[in-house]
């Protein structure tokens, strides 16, 4: 039984990991800043 909560909760973990990285590409992609509810963003400068 321990066995098999450690895979579940490793694949739920993988799940919400995966889930969150989907959020952050589709809001660049969409040519939105990609920030998270904690006012963290990731802005790429052309500038140089």
């Amino acid at each position: 039984m321990p066995v098999r909560a450690t895979l579940l909760s490793l694949a739920t973990l993988f799940g919400i990991t995966l889930w969150g990285l989907a959020v952050y590409s589709e809001t660049s992609l969409a040519g939105g800043v990609a920030a998270d509810g904690y006012g963290v963003s990731a802005v790429v400068s052309e500038d140089g």
